[in-house]
């Protein structure tokens, strides 16, 4: 019994101390260019997924008319095409070099159908780990609700909306 507690024990301390070592003598992947280390996609997913279950609100208070559109258009722009790009695809250098790869929110298959409130939750909070900041002290309420509408309906925008997401 003795020799089974010891054995239990040096395991549950070999576990700890392994990853320890990992990271200490710099085995793992730091570089943006690294593959994600094991689990890590899906250790954040689930950690991200279930705080904004649990935070994101469940309406907005502003409406997705023409005019907020426009705005968030203007914030969007200003703040997020650095990292998401506009309509036509294209990256920036500053994206290119991000990990993970930011979402190119106006373009192809990273469009976005997430409920308004969960967009609204990443831009005001930020994700860790990721590049994205939270804009809760750069942008005001209305101007992140804008900006979330925006993505919301990035697929079916109108054309003054369309056309100021344009490269230039």
């Amino acid at each position: 019994m003795r020799r089974f507690l010891l054995g239990l024990i040096v395991g549950l301390l070999a576990i700890p101390l392994g990853a320890f070592l990992y990271l200490r003598m710099g085995y793992a992947p730091v570089a943006t260019a690294a593959p994600p280390l094991p689990f890590e996609r899906a250790l954040t997913s689930m950690a991200l997924d279930a705080r904004i279950r649990k935070e994101a609100p469940d309406s907005s208070p502003v409406s997705a008319t023409e005019e907020n559109l426009l705005a968030g258009a203007k914030i969007y722009r200003e703040n997020c095409a650095v990292c998401h790009g506009l309509r036509d695809g294209s990256r920036t250098a500053i994206a290119k070099g991000m990990f993970p790869r930011p979402p190119e929110l106006l373009h192809g298959k990273d469009m976005m159908d997430d409920p308004v409130g969960e967009t609204y939750w990443k831009v005001k909070n930020g994700i860790r780990l990721t590049g994205m900041p939270g804009f809760a002290g750069s942008l005001t309420e209305t101007e992140m609700w804008q900006v979330s509408h925006l993505v919301r309906e990035a697929a079916k925008l109108p054309a003054p909306v369309g056309a100021l997401l344009e490269t230039k």
